[in-house]
């Protein structure tokens, strides 16, 4: 019986200050070693990770919260956000000056040269500010956006946008995702894809654009630094990222 584990990346791959810890490096080791198929399913854009793709010798994805799908190195599905949408969510931003980020698969760009918040959200993730280019979306497939807003800003934009999505990620940012969109979604792309039942598929999490992912799935692990919301939708709440929380949990389950 064939089985595949999806992990995903911030707070779960990586640790806290944004390292791959040894033990989580040796599990993976282990689960290729056992014939288990691994894979990433991230909110972050393939740009990302690639580095961590490549130390992890992974080669199928589901990035961009479910949007973007790549198995063995072959796109195999595609969700951009509409773009007429978009060119509405930018200038409503700019009324409330909430500035934006436009990203496809390669590259993003910023709605505006600099500001705080773009770079205070993108910093945590060790990125600096994008190069501003307030019509890179413009004939070309977005499949995120980043809203640069405080929580108790985004009512309108979750009330105002039927087509779109927003997961929060930040105190000051939200994914802007299509209506739908999920990783829940793109990984039932790669299982249809592999001919895999979803009760073969393990997946660990810890934030909120993980729930799906962790209800959809056989079995759902959360880690120990995950939010309340997200361990009470888990089949199994292993130990911290920082304390070995991935081979803990692998053992746990028993793949390894």
């Amino acid at each position: 019986m064939k089985k595949i584990v999806f992990f995903d990346i911030d707070g779960t791959l990586l640790d806290h200050d944004k390292l791959l810890p040894a033990s989580t490096k040796e599990g993976i080791r282990q689960l290729k070693e056992e014939g288990i198929f691994v894979a990433i399913a991230t909110g972050r854009a393939p740009f990302m990770f690639e580095s961590l793709r490549q130390e992890l010798d992974i080669d199928s994805f589901v990035s961009f919260n479910g949007q973007f799908v790549v198995f063995e190195n072959e796109v195999i599905y595609r969700n951009p956000l509409e773009q007429q949408e978009i060119e509405r969510l930018l200038q409503h931003a700019e009324t409330n000056g909430h500035p934006l980020v436009f990203m496809n698969d390669r590259t993003m760009k910023a709605s505006v040269q600099h500001h705080e918040h773009i770079e205070q959200s993108l910093g945590t993730l060790k990125f600096p500010h994008p190069e501003e280019d307030r019509h890179f979306y413009i004939n070309r497939e977005i499949y995120q956006a980043l809203l640069f807003c405080g929580e108790d800003e985004e009512h309108e934009y979750v009330s105002g946008y039927d087509k779109f999505r927003l997961i929060r990620w930040h105190p000051h940012s939200t994914d802007i995702l299509p209506a739908g969109g999920s990783k829940a979604e793109g990984i039932k792309k790669m299982m249809s894809r592999l001919g895999f039942k979803l009760e073969d598929a393990y997946a660990f999490g810890d934030g909120l654009n993980d729930i799906e992912m962790l209800q959809t799935v056989g079995t759902g692990i959360a880690m120990g630094n995950a939010v309340h919301e997200v361990k009470s939708h888990a089949d199994l709440v292993t130990k911290d990222v920082s304390s070995g929380g991935i081979m803990h949990g692998l053992k746990e389950i028993g793949l390894i």
